[in-house]
C-alpha cells in the first residue's frame, strides 16, 4: 500500500505543472466550451459558473487531482477557487482536463461560495467527447473525459442546481474508482 501511495504522489506531482493557469487559460477554456455543443447554451442562462482550465489528476490505486479555478456571476469574477480529489480503486495514469460548474440560481451559487464545497461519489458530470458521432456520457465525479476539445457534442441538465460538464486536454487514465471532489472559494 505504501509503494502505491508513492506512486500516486509522484503520478499527482507530474501532473500539477498541466494546473498551472494563465489568464487566457480562462477565455480560451470558454471558448472551448461555448462551442461544444448544450454546454455553451448554459453560460447565457446560468446564474453563474466556476470554471478550472486545467485540472491534473494522477494514480495507481489510490489517485489524487488538483487545479485552480475562478468562479463568475453575471460574467463578473466574484473569486477564485480550487478543487482537489482523492479516489480509491482501479486507475493508472494521468491525465488533464478542465471542468465548469454551472449554477442555476444564487442558491446554487451560495451554496458552493459558502465555504468548502464537496461533490460525493454519486456526483456526475458530462464528459464532452470529440467527433462527429460522439456522444456525451455520464461519469462519476472522477471527472474521466475520453475525447478531445474539437467537434464536441454534450448533453447536460442540471441536478441539484448545478451541471457540471468536463473536456480532456491530455494524458491517458484508466480507471474504476470512487471519490469525490472538495472545493474551496475565496472571494475577490
Amino acid at each position: 500500500m505504501r509503494q502505491q501511495a508513492r506512486m500516486a504522489i509522484f503520478f499527482l506531482l507530474i501532473a500539477i505543472p498541466f494546473a498551472t493557469v494563465m489568464a487566457d487559460d480562462y477565455q480560451d477554456t470558454i471558448k472551448i466550451f461555448k462551442g461544444a455543443g448544450e454546454s455553451g447554451r448554459f453560460f447565457d442562462t446560468a446564474y453563474g459558473y466556476a470554471l478550472f482550465p486545467t485540472i491534473g489528476k494522477a494514480g495507481i490505486g489510490l489517485g489524487g487531482a488538483y487545479g485552480k479555478g475562478q468562479v463568475f456571476v453575471g460574467g463578473q469574477q466574484t473569486g477564485n477557487t480550487s478543487v482537489t480529489q482523492v479516489t480509491l480503486g482501479f486507475q493508472l495514469g494521468g491525465q488533464a482536463y478542465s471542468q465548469v460548474i454551472f449554477f442555476q440560481d444564487k442558491r446554487a451559487y451560495e451554496e458552493f461560495t459558502g465555504g468548502n464545497f464537496e461533490f460525493g461519489a454519486q456526483a456526475t458530470a458530462v464528459a464532452i467527447t470529440a467527433g462527429a458521432s460522439a456522444a456525451a456520457t455520464t461519469t462519476g465525479s472522477s471527472a474521466g473525459a475520453s475525447g478531445g476539445k474539437h467537434d464536441a457534442n454534450t448533453v447536460g441538465n442540471y441536478h441539484k442546481g448545478m451541471a457540471v460538464f468536463t473536456v480532456a486536454k491530455g494524458g491517458l487514465m484508466y480507471e474504476a474508482t470512487i471519490g469525490g471532489q472538495k472545493f474551496e472559494f475565496t472571494p475577490k
